[in-house]
């Protein structure tokens, strides 16, 4: 695997990471994610940068097989370009239903 390939996956990794410790020391709710702006934005910027960094793995090799690819790069897009029409609940089911899987695949890819 390129080395910068393996930044991309670091850097989608760390993310995942970072989102998951908005919730480190309290349950994941989704009534205490509406009510925190800070958190809201904080979450949308990581997903950002999750999308810019599958762009920049695809780009470099067309071929990479990450599971979903096109999506995340869909939701970056409609979050930086959409982000007056920004749905709440999409963000959360990306959290909630996504992020672990997708967690999942980058740690193992990043281990082969």
């Amino acid at each position: 695997m390129k080395h910068e390939i393996k930044t991309w996956l670091f850097d989608i990794l760390q993310s995942i990471e970072e989102i998951e410790s908005y919730f480190s020391d309290k349950p994941k709710r989704f009534e205490d994610y509406l009510s925190d702006t800070k958190t809201q934005r904080a979450i949308e910027r990581n997903l950002e940068i999750i999308g810019e960094a599958v762009s920049r793995i695809l780009n470099a090799d067309p071929d990479f097989r990450l599971e979903n690819a096109h999506k995340i790069i869909g939701a970056r897009n409609r979050i930086i370009h959409g982000y007056d029409k920004i749905s709440h609940e999409v963000i959360w089911s990306i959290v909630i239903n996504h992020l672990p899987n997708l967690q999942t695949e980058v740690s193992g890819l990043i281990e082969k």
